[in-house]
Parts: C-alpha cells; structure tokens; sequence
C-alpha cells in the first residue's frame, strides 16, 4: 500500500517542463514573427529608457508629474523584459518548453510589475487631480519625499502581493498536462494544469486582485471624475484645453490598460474566448509598453521640446567630434 501511494506520489511530481503554446502552429513565420518582435522589444527598450534618461538630465522635468512618468517607463522597460526574451529564443530555437521554476519565476515578475503599475497609474491619476484641482495646495501636498513615499508605496506593495500568491502557488504539484495555451506563463493557465487542490491558492488570488486592482481603478476613476468636472468649469475654451492636456496622455494609458486588462481577467475563460483573450493579453503586455513613450512624447510638448534638445545636442557633438576626427 504504501509503494503504491510512493508510485503515486512520483508521478504527480514528473512534470518540471512546460510547453507554451503561444500564438499556434506558426513555423513558417517563425522569422518573421523572430524580426517583428525583435523590433518591438528594442523600440520599447530604447523608448521607455530614453524617457527616464529625459527625466534625469533635464532640469525642467524634476517635477513630480515626470518623476512617476521615469518611474512608469522604468517599470515598463523591466514589464516587457520579463516576456519578450523568452518568446524571441522560442522563435529563434523553436523550443517552446520553459521549466516549471522559469515559469513560476516569469509569472512572479510579471505580475509584480502588473500590479505595480495599477498603484503607479493611481498615484499619476491622485498627481494630476491635485494639479488640476487643488492647484494652490499641489506644491505642499506633492513634496518631494511624498513623491518618495507613493513611488516605494508602489513598489512594496506590488510585490509583497504578488509573493503571496507565488509562494502558494509554487507549493503546488504538477502532473498529466504540460502545454500552457498561451504565449506566457500566467496565473490563471498554470493553476489550471495543477493537480492540487487549488481552492486555497485561488482564494488568495481572488483576494490580492481586489487588493491591487479595484482600489486602484477606484482611485483612478474617481481622480478623473473630479478632474473632468473641475475642467468644465472652466470658463474659456483655452483654459479647458491647457488643463485638459495635462492629462490627456496619462487618461490615454489608463483607457489603454484597464481596458485590455478588464477584456482578459472578466471575460469568460471558455474557447470561444480563448483567443480574444490572447488578443487583449498581447495589447497590455506587449503593446501598451511599446505605445506608452509614443503617447507621452507626441501628446506631451515638454517631453517634446526635451527631445529635440538633446537631439540637437547630439547632433552638435557629432559634428564637433567629426570635425576633430579630421585634424587628427
């Protein structure tokens, strides 16, 4: 009896592999698809980076509006690192299988950063309504060190939320089934390949969802009622205009990412919606990230004049450095 319950035991323990399914049978594109995300992953890279680098050197840009921005394109930058790698080595290679601790490891991070993002786009949308709304109180309200204080808010409270769930999660076993229909490792398609009882580690998933996610959209919602409202009441057109564009930008990254995050995580689960869902899954994870410095830097005049600075600058230094290339 007890060798049987040992087989028993070993075999809900063969699994250490997954297979990631991703987008389907797509061999002949494997280098186009290789080419296309290849770009996009270095296009989010240099975007997102390029816009902390802005925030840094600038002098004008210390404010804490642009402070949570360097902080949002950070965290970007570090979002798609955590997905796109492993995709390009699975088009490049063909091999689709990740270890069950890659997985689990890939889907800590990403959903760190996930829920980072939802208390991060709260803070920008608390930010702008303080702007907007309490304008003769923003300098002392938004100091310095409560800039600090909201950014490692963020920050600690997205992972300690999602450390949760991974240590639940990765104490669970494995067996049967390896193929994750998806092109990540994410919460809802691992569980579901669990041959645990998952009650436990669902529940507490239920739990820090609601914790990260509708306190946050409730702030964000609430910020931009308040703001919407204080804009009408502005008198001239030119006025609501100035001051809606202080926002707009940041209302447009918000829309672009509860809006796909809503699609995936409320939508039915079942096939017909299977890949809408991915859909939805590609828009937050992928493109929102690559979208998010094109929105700032066109909708943004700020961040517009910086660049054409420091390309200016750039392209001075090159002259100048040409030139002396020649005397030499």
């Amino acid at each position: 009896m007890q060798h049987v319950k040992n087989s028993e035991w070993q075999n809900r323990t063969t699994i250490t592999h997954f297979i990631l399914l991703g987008f389907g049978n797509v061999e002949d594109l494997n280098v186009f698809l290789f080419l296309l995300f290849l770009a996009i992953y270095l296009v989010t890279l240099s975007g997102n980076l390029l816009i902390v680098a802005l925030v840094m050197v600038e002098q004008h840009l210390h404010t804490p509006m642009y402070y949570f921005l360097a902080n949002l394109s950070f965290l970007e930058s570090c979002y798609t690192s955590t997905i796109l790698p492993r995709m390009l080595v699975g088009f490049a290679t063909r091999d689709q299988t990740i270890s069950l601790v890659g997985c689990i490891l890939q889907m800590h991070f990403f959903s760190t950063l996930a829920a980072t993002e939802c208390y991060l786009l709260a803070v920008m949308s608390y930010d702008r309504y303080l702007a907007i709304c309490k304008p003769l109180h923003y300098a002392t309200l938004m100091n310095e060190r409560t800039c600090i204080l909201l950014v490692s808010a963020s920050w600690t409270i997205g992972l300690l939320l999602i450390t949760i769930l991974t240590c639940l999660l990765s104490e669970l076993r494995f067996c049967n089934q390896n193929t994750i229909d998806h092109f990540f490792c994410d919460f809802t398609p691992i569980v579901r390949l669990s041959c645990s009882d998952t009650q436990v580690v669902e529940t507490a998933a239920f739990i820090t969802s609601s914790i990260g996610i509708l306190p946050t959209f409730l702030i964000t919602v609430t910020s931009y009622g308040f703001i919407i409202t204080t804009i009408l009441k502005i008198p001239s057109n030119t006025g609501k205009q100035k001051a809606f564009s202080t926002c707009s930008s940041h209302l447009t990254v918000v829309s672009l990412f509860y809006g796909s995050l809503i699609f995936v995580y409320v939508l039915p689960t079942t096939d017909k919606f299977k890949d809408l869902n991915k859909v939805f899954s590609f828009l937050y994870t992928v493109l929102t990230p690559i979208a998010n410095p094109f929105i700032y830097s066109l909708r943004n005049k700020e961040v517009r004049t910086s660049l054409r600075k420091t390309f200016n600058q750039f392209r001075e230094f090159s002259r100048i450095h040409r030139k002396l290339c020649m005397f030499d």
